[in-house]
């Protein structure tokens, strides 16, 4: 799929930046450079699509002939969100919260074209059931690094946190941060006039 204007990914995410890659997109990378605030009480599907929407409006409003998408995703346990670990003991005690139970992954995403004045936002929720893993292979996983830039403190795609998702209901791609069965029905539906093939 090819589009007739620039396309801009609004997030500095390797992973979405890959994934976006993978389905032939020509597309630039602009990430948004903002302070994600988190309101008191706002529910965790309505705070990504509007974390979504503020990134993208930080971007599209500097690039408005662009088509830009932006992302946000965030990992949520009994009704709490689990962001992005802070430090080793953090990432320890998520992982251990997390095992043995289901958790959500909500990501939300917004695509926008100033110039035609078009702003969507979808949500995409994945459950996600974690394996009964050991403390040592928490400690494992943790001391490679790799939880440290990730909500919820794992990525199903990489060494040891893959082994540690025993099964999925819903978007694989979501819990990797980026939904592309949502996306590319969003483009088809919503920005079908920008589409050139």
């Amino acid at each position: 799929m090819q589009l007739s204007v620039p396309f801009i990914l609004a997030s500095g995410s390797p992973r979405r930046s890959h994934l976006l890659a993978a389905t032939g997109f020509q597309f630039e990378v602009i990430p948004a450079d903002m302070k994600e605030i988190v309101i008191e009480g706002e529910p965790a599907d309505q705070m990504v699509s509007r974390l979504s929407e503020e990134k993208g409006s930080l971007i599209s409003d500097q690039y408005s002939s662009s088509l830009v998408l932006a992302a946000d995703t965030c990992v949520v346990l009994d009704d709490h969100i689990l962001g992005k670990p802070t430090s080793f003991d953090d990432a320890v005690f998520m992982l251990k919260r997390l095992r043995n139970r289901r958790h959500i992954v909500h990501t939300g995403i917004a695509l926008l074209h100033k110039d035609s004045g078009r702003t969507v936002t979808k949500v995409e929720t994945t459950y996600v059931d974690f394996a009964p893993v050991s403390d040592d292979e928490i400690h494992e996983y943790v001391k490679g690094g790799s939880p440290m830039d990730k909500a919820g403190g794992y990525g199903i795609q990489d060494d040891r946190g893959a082994f540690f998702v025993r099964g999925i209901e819903g978007d694989f791609y979501n819990v990797m941060g980026l939904p592309l069965h949502r996306l590319y029905v969003t483009l088809r539906t919503d920005f079908k006039d920008l589409i050139t093939g």
